[in-house]
């Protein structure tokens, strides 16, 4: 029987029919709640056919430890970063993955931490839970400009919204689908530095390469108007951490809100905790029954196509 380690607590901890379309699938399943770290899924490695994986790190050293048995990495979501797709490539493990699947629901959450950051939501909320009437004045959305760096799926929906609430819409991306940024009329900014002398909002939707680590960083932060919102639902990475933190604390930033970190979940001496122009979510932009539904069933139909010898339905590495 086919042997495989699933770990994504979003597939295991949301109802759906993902779950009976894995059983139906007759492989024998060993749950373990990811994210994994490289130690513990060295512990693991050489026991399995297949991974069915959330963000857990998929290193050189855990692919290798795997063979001759793995056959295949089952990637629940879109993200591969903690993936070691070089690696992979080259002893032959074919990485799966589902795009495609939450760029509506990622979107959604963040307006959700903008909303939140601009009209101080949480603070207020809980004046009130605990009976205090303290009120703070907020900032409006429309005709602040938007910078959206990185227009792909998410990135789409988030300017979509964004024209909705009567955003003024700035693109940053190597890539340009020039039809849809005329259709909803947003400005191409080429220059990373422009589009942040420009933002009253930046909004992070970039894949986490070597290039795009550290994106927002103490060389360039300097360059972001006073009172700036950073929202990121990407990546940790994205930004420099110190950076970061030094521009909250100066009230140059006037908000960060995020639903990733670079480390996850955070030590309790994280710098961000809590500092009070700080919302930080649990990484569970995608984390809604409709999107949990859709990922799983996907990256299960991508692992019993794989296994039954047809083409998956999306390949991160071709040999």
């Amino acid at each position: 029987m086919t042997r495989v380690l699933l770990t994504t607590t979003s597939f295991q901890d949301t109802p759906g029919v993902h779950h009976e379309l894995l059983a139906k699938a007759g492989f024998e399943i060993v749950r373990e709640r990811g994210p994994l770290s490289e130690s513990r899924m060295l512990e693991l490695a050489g026991q399995f056919d297949a991974y069915l994986c959330g963000d857990d790190a998929l290193t050189r050293a855990v692919i290798q430890k795997s063979l001759p048995r793995l056959k295949v990495i089952s990637k629940y979501g879109i993200g591969i970063d903690k993936i070691d797709v070089k690696a992979a490539t080259e002893l032959r493990v074919p990485v799966l993955f589902t795009p495609g699947v939450n760029h509506v629901t990622v979107a959604e959450h963040v307006f959700a931490l903008l909303l939140a950051a601009v009209r101080n939501l949480v603070v207020e909320a809980n004046h009130v839970s605990r009976g205090s009437w303290t009120r703070i004045t907020g900032t409006e959305l429309f005709g602040k400009t938007l910078a959206i760096l990185g227009l792909g799926r998410i990135g789409r929906e988030v300017a979509i919204r964004a024209r909705a609430f009567g955003m003024v819409v700035l693109g940053y991306d190597t890539y340009w689908d020039e039809a849809f940024a005329r259709q909803h009329e947003i400005e191409r900014v080429t220059g990373l530095d422009d589009i942040l002398r420009r933002a009253d909002v930046v909004t992070l939707h970039t894949n986490l390469t070597p290039e795009t680590r550290h994106l927002i960083n103490s060389g360039n932060i300097g360059l972001l108007k006073r009172g700036v919102v950073v929202v990121n639902c990407a990546r940790g990475e994205l930004v420099e951490l110190k950076a970061i933190v030094e521009a909250l604390k100066s009230k140059a930033i006037l908000a960060y809100a995020a639903d990733v970190l670079d480390q996850e979940p955070p030590p309790a001496d994280y710098p961000l905790l809590g500092l009070p122009n700080v919302i930080l979510t649990p990484h569970i932009g995608s984390r809604t029954h409709e999107s949990v539904q859709r990922q799983a069933t996907c990256a299960v139909e991508n692992l019993t196509l794989f296994l039954a010898g047809k083409p998956p339905i999306a390949q991160a590495n071709k040999f």
